[in-house]
């Protein structure tokens, strides 16, 4: 395995090493994302009157590097411009308005400072503004977008293709993260820094330190950084007003930045982080009375009781090591991977797929952008409970690179109802499989080509546990065409041994398996059109153990069309937006699967208002072959019972036709809300049921449920099997779709923020006329911040479908990153809900289990 990925590392880099010296120079690709980008503008000067266009060239103080001044003496970081060094500090002045506005003159005057010493960077906004209008708010950490907000993007390696991402609130809450070009922001990160900002009498003024020793970036008389500074003003139609302007007709905003130069002297630190962590939690956990196996006549009538398990301690180390500016080493021992906050409720009635959840440990968000991909390869929720991990990042030259090793205790550490399974297994199984670790390891290295933001890269993961196995390997590259163009790539193969379906025979075999996934994209972004064509394609046994997998079997074409019309910053349409969105599936054995055509006209409005309408029309079509095994030649299925589709047909199919609409607006600073509502006549039900609640409600399974009541299907002995009509096979078939999901954000002061969602969906099929489910989503979401650092948090959701509430509630005090302390509590209540058990209803409210935790970290941090 070294040696064949050796060979294929030698093989990427000498071929980049020839692409490079051929590739002239191009802007860096499309940096729209959601927190402070839609769209790019033009260049210019900066004009006298306010709302009108910039002249056509920039002042040198804007093309020419700008040199950052020496402090002699640092600030004090409290939020006021009143010491005198501010005074002998780089100015960044004469703003231009680039959202929604074209590189207009903005409507209030912002001015930055900056200044370093040998171990800090230190940056000052001054924001002129009506203090009355000022939306500030003490909000929580990376949370501070309803607030207006000042920004930054620092470009350490001056490479156009990855930047660090700092906004901050006029209080000074922070928002930290990752800008990478073609990917967008990742705000997972969070960097020991100092911030304070405070509203005056002329607006908000904040003043930032941000330790060199937090950042990864090359320094030095000669060295350049790329820079962006910006201001974000909610009640002006979310304006946005940079120090750069912008043009439209390029996608990258990095390929745009201005350029800060004369960071020389800077102190050389290795810095050692260690936080170590204790977890105290007590949990309670509904159980089986008598232990007795499930679907036995005891388990039947069991409704439990509920049992406090011991007191657990769980202590843990994680560390970061700066070996140089630019390589860190990342090692953590039993790390507390316990989640203080828990995944958001979704729909999963009518999944074939799975859903994703988002990684939220800190441990493996720092630094993820090296192995995010264009196809899913890696997610480290994959990795559910590592005894150990170590992960060394960084960038030298032109080549970036990522190792990662676990040995995750997850896929032996059992459940107490898994564990009562296996012990009645034989004992050579029990020992090879019960408590076994398993070893994990991802690589990733990419290559810079020329000086725009393309790159060719190499990516490869290895996962065993015991005697299963997946490796998986391949190549992927991002080439900019022009500059509003770009063209990426990534073709991975996989080797996997686990116990795989086999459809066509009906049967199960542990055998080894090949796989292969590719995707090609080619994405055109501008001022006013735009397009994009992607395809991804996945073979039936592809599969990436430490990866996120989609739907097998599948190519997916894709082809995205939109025009947009320039802004009128004045007007009551302030802009318009239309698109049409193709796409279709079709297996590797050439058979379609669907076909989809969304359009949909958007206008945007005053006041951060937008409304839209859409259409969805296609085909969709599903095989016996993809829920079990496959009809075989010379055997009536239908006559023997054997089916794994009702009836004659091997296949279903349906064609839907759908309408949307929704809108967002953010009428004042105290509340916001937004709603979308779809109806779909066709939509396909897969037959699954949605829980004791939701049986199914296909003709077949009605029928079933029929014979059942009659009698029919009691057992009997062989010479009297039971009839047909008790199996019940899988019946797809078409309905009626309906989706509405809503919600409203109260600030009623600058400390509380409530939020309460909504989500329905409800469908009803046309042949039994039945409801296949109905789920009723409901969350409540209120947080008050006593100060930036400390708060409380309570979370209700409620589940319809399962008849299910779920109570958080949490005290935090988080001072920095790597320190806190928590005290949460946990609660899980069934009401009119089904046993997990039994099966059966028990009336009123029943406890399904609770958690109470106390959990402490604390953050050592020394530079050598």
């Amino acid at each position: 395995m070294k040696g064949i990925l050796l060979c294929i590392a030698i093989a990427v880099f000498g071929a980049s090493a020839v692409y490079s010296q051929t590739t002239a120079e191009t802007p860096s690709p499309n940096g729209n994302t959601a927190r402070i980008t839609s769209s790019s503008t033009t260049s210019s000067s900066t004009p006298a009157k306010v709302g009108k266009l910039a002249a056509t060239s920039l002042p040198p103080e804007k093309t020419n590097p700008v040199k950052a001044v020496r402090f002699e003496k640092p600030p004090v970081i409290d939020g006021k411009l009143d010491d005198d060094v501010w005074k002998t500090a780089a100015v960044f002045t004469d703003f231009y308005q680039v959202q929604p506005g074209d590189n207009l003159i903005p409507q209030n005057k912002t001015v930055v400072r900056l200044g370093y010493d040998p171990r800090f960077l230190y940056i000052a906004f001054h924001c002129f503004d009506e203090p009355d209008k000022v939306r500030a708010n003490i909000a929580k950490r990376d949370n501070i977008w309803d607030d207006d907000y000042v920004g930054i993007l620092f470009d350490t390696f001056n490479d156009q293709r990855r930047a660090y991402e700092f906004d901050f609130n006029p209080l000074g809450v922070q928002a930290d993260g990752i800008w990478t070009e073609g990917m967008g922001e990742d705000f997972s990160l969070d960097l020991v820094m100092e911030s304070k900002g405070i509203v005056t009498t002329d607006g908000y003024t904040i003043e930032v330190a941000i330790p060199f020793k937090s950042l990864r970036y090359v320094a030095g008389k000669e060295k350049l950084w790329g820079v962006h500074f910006w201001r974000r003003t909610k009640r002006l139609n979310n304006s946005l007003d940079m120090w750069i302007p912008l043009d439209r007709d390029k996608s990258s905003w990095l390929a745009q930045a201005g350029h800060l130069t004369g960071l020389d002297g800077l102190a050389s630190e290795r810095t050692l982080e260690l936080i170590p962590s204790v977890t105290v939690s007590q949990t309670a956990r509904r159980v089986r009375t008598f232990g007795v196996f499930p679907n036995t006549p005891a388990a039947l009538t069991d409704t439990g009781r509920l049992v406090n398990e011991p007191v657990d301690l769980d202590i843990g180390l994680t560390g970061k090591y700066t070996l140089t500016p630019t390589v860190t080493l990342d090692f953590t021992v039993n790390p507390d991977f316990a989640q203080v906050e828990s995944d958001q409720l979704v729909v999963t009635a009518n999944q074939r797929f799975p859903i994703f959840f988002p990684e939220k440990r800190p441990f493996f968000l720092e630094g993820s952008d090296i192995f995010t991909t264009q196809i899913a390869a890696v997610h480290t929720r994959a990795i559910i409970d590592p005894d150990f991990a170590a992960k060394l990042t960084g960038k030298t030259g032109r080549t970036s690179f990522g190792l990662l090793l676990a040995s995750d205790n997850g896929p032996g550490n059992f459940s107490a109802d898994e564990r009562t399974t296996i012990l009645s297994a034989p004992e050579d199984t029990r020992n090879r499989y019960l408590d076994q670790n398993a070893p994990i390891g991802i690589l990733r290295l990419k290559r810079d080509i020329g000086k725009s933001d393309s790159f060719v890269g190499l990516l490869a993961t290895y996962y065993r546990f015991v005697d299963r196995y997946n490796k998986l390997g391949g190549f992927d590259g991002r080439f900019r065409l022009n500059k509003q163009t770009t063209f990426s790539w990534q073709a991975l193969g996989t080797r996997t041994r686990r116990v795989h379906f086999f459809p066509e025979e009906g049967v199960f075999k542990d055998v080894p398996q090949n796989g292969f996934v590719y995707a090609i994209s080619y994405d055109q972004s501008g001022r006013n059109f735009g397009q994009n064509f992607s395809m991804v394609g996945r073979t039936r046994y592809y599969q990436a153990d430490v990866g996120f997998n989609r739907r097998p079997n599948t190519n997916n074409p894709n082809w995205f069309l939109r025009y947009n019309s320039d802004p009128n910053p004045k007007g009551k349409i302030v802009g318009w937006r239309v698109y049409t969105d193709f796409n279709s599936n079709f297996d590797w054995q050439g058979r379609s699967q669907n076909f989809n055509n969304e359009s949909q006209f958007q206008l945007r409005l005053q006041r951060q208002t937008f409304i839209g309408i859409g259409s969805d029309n296609g085909y969709d079509r599903v095989f016996e072959s993809e829920f079990g095994p496959k009809r075989q030649p010379g055997t009536d299925c239908v006559v023997n019972n054997t089916c794994t589709f009702a009836g004659e047909d091997n296949e279903r199919s349906t064609y839907y036709h759908g309408i949307y609409a929704y809108a967002e607006s953010t009428p004042s600073k105290k509340y916001s809300f937004n709603m979308f509502v779809n109806r779909m006549a066709g939509a396909l039900d897969f037959d699954f049921g949605a829980g004791p609640k939701f049986p199914r409600v296909s003709p077949t399974a009605l029928a079933a449920e029929q014979a059942r009541a009659a009698g029919l299907c009691d057992p009997r002995d062989d010479e009297q099997p039971l009839p047909p009509v008790c199996r019940a096979p899988q019946d797809p078939g078409p309905g009626t779709f309906w989706h509405f999901d809503g919600g409203i954000t109260y600030l009623p002061t600058a400390a509380i923020n409530a939020r309460l969602s909504y989500t329905k969906e409800h469908m009803r099929r046309f042949d039994s006329g039945q409801v296949a489910f109905d789920v009723n989503i409901v969350s409540l979401r209120t947080t008050y911040q006593f100060t930036r650092f400390l708060f409380a948090r309570g979370r209700i959701d409620y589940d319809s479908t399962a008849a299910n509430y779920k109570g958080q509630f949490l005290l935090g005090w988080t001072p920095n990153p790597g320190t806190a302390f928590y005290v949460g509590y946990n609660d899980d209540v069934n009401q009119n809900g089904y046993s997990p058990l039994s099966g059966r209803l028990e009336p009123g409210f029943r406890r399904m289990g609770r958690t109470f935790f106390i959990k402490m970290s604390y953050l050592f941090r020394r530079s050598f």
